[in-house]
């Protein structure tokens, strides 16, 4: 993960740019994290990293499963709202019988084929408003895949910030420091690249 984003020529690849940006946050913040540390909720938030990581996959797929159907509208769920909201519900902790490892190969490939699917899609098209949560506007029809690109990005970088805050209560390790130490970049003054505590 570069600590700034490249520089852009237009629209699109801004938009790829920046969201290949965040979405690659969430490595350097789990970088070097045992999976007890990676499930752990060592702040007053209820979230781990482990958890974002789940719903930074999650909502990313739930997303593309809308531009890629768009106009229309993703096959209906026919689970019971109990199952829906259960699976919802579970995007956010990593359970005891999962690993950062495998969390981790599932956001990577989330990562690459949502730029897949943005790379060739019409960020004109629109994508239907969906009527089945409270948060969704009841009085607009349609976004449009550039909305939802622009609302990937606003997703991911939020929740990498509530990372980077419970990673510092994990081991005091913060962003840059954690960059510095994932892309290997000399010690200097300014950046003094993260590694494991001695014991």
């Amino acid at each position: 993960m570069p600590a700034l984003a490249p520089p852009v020529d237009n629209d699109r690849d801004a938009v790829l740019k920046f969201l290949d940006y965040h979405q690659s946050a969430f490595f350097a913040v789990a970088y070097g994290l045992t999976d007890e540390q990676a499930r752990s909720t060592p702040s007053v938030s209820s979230l781990s990293i482990g958890g974002l990581i789940k719903h930074a996959t999650g909502m990313q797929r739930g997303w593309m499963q809308r531009v890629t159907s768009a106009p229309g509208v993703p096959p209906p769920d026919e689970r019971s709202f109990e199952e829906r909201a259960a699976e919802y519900q579970d995007q956010y902790a990593m359970r005891d019988d999962e690993h950062l490892s495998d969390l981790l190969e599932a956001l990577q490939a989330q990562n690459a084929e949502t730029l897949r699917i943005f790379g060739r899609s019409d960020f004109d098209t629109p994508v239907p408003v969906p009527r089945d949560a409270p948060w969704f506007p009841s009085d607009i029809e349609f976004w449009s895949v550039r909305w939802v690109a622009h609302h990937l990005i606003n997703e991911l970088a939020r929740h990498s910030g509530h990372a980077d805050i419970i990673r510092e209560s994990i081991d005091g390790a913060t962003m840059y420091d954690l960059i510095a130490g994932l892309e290997g970049w000399p010690e200097t003054d300014w950046i003094k690249p993260w590694k494991p505590a001695r014991v």
